[in-house]
């Protein structure tokens, strides 16, 4: 295989990673958790063959390197003979990844994860969410290692195109075609009355919504446009779309965000926007004058809290969702009572709750759903691996989330002078983890599937970025 075949190989696999965990709800209404297993599988194997293709590649350049630095000591030429060696020698030796490049938070988070299940209440499930874990942080590293900054750009608007068109045809062909409620394929519910949240589409597009799609949740297809929003617009600043595609696809995606009428949604978006326009305004200044900037994004940060605080109902009702946050308030204060129980190192890693075993077949119960998620990740982590897991996962969090601030609002440094011009890219993680940090306050979905993909894929990428500071397109 040549290598432009082999790059559209990989760009075109990953465009399907990236499509399976955003939309990982599709496989498993589609052919049941037997068919997502084999999604799965393919994923599993195509990230080890990717990576196993990329470590081959970067160490046959690092031979071919060292060679060059050999023939060079070899002919005398002008080249400091230990330089050459000493690069000959890194050259060939050097781990792959570099693992000085790798976020050390990861591993801490994961290891803690894993001997969770030495004191695991649920030692079973937790051995099998570890497994799961470890799985989706694979798929995450292909995506972070074997793609350069363009192509990971490039295949995740790929992904987010995907999933906004299959759900605007679906929710079509439910509205006009079948004229009523769908519910999941291969799921016998008998003569039961079945709850609004189990069906995967209620038609309700020609009625203005709110629509599900293909994802089978407002919420997180509300979401999904959400980052589709941010990721176009950035495509299309930067120049990198063709403009009128690039507008038509931004207007589906805004379109879509509007059709789910997701309150939580709407809270990630303003962070989003007060993210930019924060940055914005760094990119203006001088590092040594941003001080300004800090106090006012402290004190905002504080009064948002507080007008939560004291206003919560106000605010909801303003969302259209209820005073406790439609049941969050409940399912919070039951999680808090039982992570109260083992504070320190939690009742063991599951990742999403398995409904099978206690507590969780309890212990968040609502007009007859079982919720597997405490809609909250800060108060899951607690939960299932407590206060240390916290401060682990708050610190693979933050520290990237600090990396992606100064990404996006220094410019980048090829010499002494600092003058290289900013790029419109450079602010994609930046604003990618506003919305993500925002919207893990009220769902738990930054610990799994895509939440958990994007940030691992983020925290690698502006660690190697860090390392090697260059212009991103």
């Amino acid at each position: 295989m040549s290598a432009v075949q082999s790059r559209l190989a990989i760009r075109l696999f990953a465009t399907f990673v990236w499509f399976t965990v955003l939309a990982g709800q599709f496989w498993r209404n589609l052919g049941g958790w037997w068919g997502f297993g084999a999604i799965a599988v393919i994923v599993v194997i195509g990230s080890v063959i990717g990576l196993g293709t990329q470590r081959h590649n970067a160490r046959r350049r690092a031979t071919a390197n060292a060679a060059t630095a050999q023939a060079a000591v070899d002919d005398d030429t002008p080249t400091d003979r230990d330089i050459a060696r000493g690069h000959t020698y890194r050259a060939a030796l050097a781990p792959l990844p570099n693992w000085r490049k790798f976020p050390k938070t990861i591993t801490a988070f994961l290891l803690l994860a894993t001997l969770s299940i030495a004191w695991s209440y649920y030692p079973g499930a937790s051995a099998l969410g570890v497994i799961l874990q470890l799985i989706t942080t694979l798929a995450a590293l292909f995506l972070a290692v074997t793609l350069t900054w363009p192509e990971l750009l490039r295949t995740l608007a790929g992904a987010l195109r995907w999933v906004l068109a299959l759900s605007l045809v679906f929710e079509l062909f439910v509205a006009v075609v079948v004229q009523h409620e769908v519910l999941p394929f291969f799921v016998d519910y008998g003569t039961a009355d079945v709850p609004g949240a189990f069906y995967w589409s209620r038609g309700l597009l020609l009625n203005g919504g709110p629509i599900e799609g293909i994802v089978a949740n407002r919420n997180l297809l509300g979401f999904t446009a959400l980052i589709a929003i941010i990721v176009f617009t950035v495509q299309l600043r930067a120049h990198i779309v063709r403009r009128n595609a690039g507008l038509v696809w931004l207007a589906l995606a805004v379109g879509m965000l509007l059709l789910t009428r997701s309150a939580t949604v709407t809270v990630s978006l303003v962070a989003v926007v007060a993210a930019l326009l924060f940055a914005l305004w760094a990119r203006r200044l001088h590092d040594e004058h941003r001080r300004p900037l800090y106090v006012v994004a402290t004190a905002s940060v504080l009064a948002i809290a507080a007008a939560l605080a004291l206003f919560s109902a106000q605010l909801f009702g303003l969302l259209g969702r209820s005073n406790d946050l439609t049941g969050r308030f409940d399912i919070w204060a039951s999680v808090t009572g039982l992570a109260l129980e083992r504070p320190l190192f939690g009742w063991g890693w599951v990742s999403y709750w398995v409904p099978w075993v206690e507590p969780f077949n309890d212990l968040a119960v609502r007009k007859g759903v079982t919720y597997l998620q405490a809609h909250n990740a800060w108060l899951d982590v607690w939960l299932q691996l407590g206060i240390i897991g916290v401060v682990l996962f708050a610190a693979l969090v933050f520290s990237t989330l600090w990396r992606a601030w100064f990404l996006a609002v220094d410019r980048p440094r090829l010499g002494i002078e600092d003058t290289e011009p900013f790029a419109v890219s450079a602010l994609l993680p930046l604003l990618l983890l506003a919305a993500l940090i925002a919207q893990s306050v009220a769902e738990s979905r930054l610990l799994i599937e895509s939440g958990w993909v994007t940030l691992i894929v983020l925290a690698v990428v502006t660690k190697r970025q860090q390392h090697a500071p260059r212009p991103m397109p």
